[in-house]
């Protein structure tokens, strides 16, 4: 404990830490030599066997990951039906996106093949547990020799606790810079000497380099996933919006030409919104409104123009998706935008398009469109 003196402070981690350390040593007391040697081999066993299942897990959630992408694009599976029930069309979402997004159907896979892992492995474990207990009844279990001994193993038994508990606090803190709490733990000295001493060096550049852009990659796939709930949201397609979109679209032949049709009608009859804006701005008063509701006021702000269009879109059987991120203000700032994305058959293709800018000029697939439309990540 002299050795930790110049480390303690007042912060919340540092005792946390101290206390994990000082329980394991007052077991391994308890325990005597036998028992703490038991508790710490079971320590060392199950922290190889998590660090075997990750390794193995990641290596299998790779080479698994092309098979199942090209296993759910023979599906070929069609968008549900208007009507279908809510977890018709949730699982469709979630479906096609593992088949859509990399990073997510290699985390699902991940998930699926370690929690198989570690339920084979702790069975195992479970059911050799009194085997691997059996050296351990020729160590003495009583006396001032057995507890000295015990308290010694426990200490190291608490070490390893305290090491594995801030290495799960650095990764947090390299995942999320500005996280909360983030500041707090980096001030324990404790935990700053571990990381610092143990921690960093042993994992090089895996977490606070590696795993940031991991992460920061997995939440722009998340996000991309979030932003098709409006697939579910707006599944129900109201008859007098079909009507309109069958209308419109009347005559129009392929994709680009339905598609163009839709976002000129969208754009030219709804008109910006500017007391929900206000209400927004200086009230935080936020009117949450569906396709149907801008149907039939003909009134909404960006997200709304681009939830009508998608209604609209799918009402004619294009394939389309609803977008957010940040848009150019025209002061040299962005921001919050939502736009559309549809599929032409015909240019084999997902291009981008803007109903609620359409009044300001041509934002139909221009050129440039990136440069003042940000996707969110």
């Amino acid at each position: 404990m002299g050795i930790l003196l110049p480390f303690i402070d007042s912060n919340l981690v540092t005792w946390i830490l101290l206390v994990v350390v000082i329980v394991s040593l007052y077991q391994g007391i308890r325990r005597g030599a036998s028992g703490s040697a038991k508790q710490l081999l079971y320590f060392l066993i199950s922290a190889l066997l998590a660090v075997a299942g990750i390794v193995v897990s990641a290596w299998a959630a790779s080479a698994l990951s092309p098979h199942l992408q090209q296993w759910l694009m023979e599906r070929h599976m069609e968008r549900p039906a208007a009507d279908a029930n809510f977890f018709v069309q949730f699982g469709y979402t979630a479906v096609s996106g593992l088949r859509d997004l990399p990073l997510f159907r290699f985390a699902a896979l991940f998930l699926v093949v370690y929690t198989v892992m570690r339920l084979i492995t702790g069975f195992i474990f479970g059911a050799l547990a009194t085997v691997v207990s059996l050296p351990f009844a020729l160590f003495p279990s009583g006396g001032a020799a057995s507890r000295s001994v015990g308290g010694v193993i426990g200490l190291a038994l608490g070490a390893g606790r305290a090491l594995l508990f801030t290495a799960v606090l650095f990764a947090y803190c390299a995942l999320l810079p500005q996280g909360p709490m983030t500041d707090y733990i980096q001030h324990s000295s404790l935990y700053r000497e571990a990381s610092a001493q143990i921690i960093r060096p042993a994992a090089g550049t895996l977490l606070e380099e590696k795993l940031p852009v991991f992460a920061e990659a997995m939440t722009a796939e998340l996000e991309q996933l979030w932003q098709r709930r409006y697939d579910v949201i707006d599944a129900e397609l109201p008859q007098d919006i079909v009507a309109a979109a069958v209308k419109v679209t009347e005559g129009k032949t392929g994709d680009e030409a339905k598609a163009r049709a839709l976002y000129e009608w969208v754009g030219s009859r709804v008109a910006y919104d500017w007391d929900k804006v206000k209400a927004y701005e200086e009230r935080g008063e936020w009117r949450e409104q569906n396709p149907q509701q801008t149907f039939a006021t003909r009134k909404g702000v960006c997200i709304d123009y681009a939830r009508l269009y998608a209604a609209m879109a799918r009402a004619v059987d294009l394939d389309v998706k609803v977008v957010t991120g940040l848009g150019y203000d025209g002061r040299g700032g962005y921001g919050p935008h939502a736009w559309n994305e549809v599929y032409l058959t015909e240019h084999k293709r997902w291009v981008p398009l803007d109903p609620t800018w359409a009044q300001a000029g041509d934002w139909f697939d221009p050129d440039g469109f990136s440069n003042t439309h940000i996707r969110q990540s």
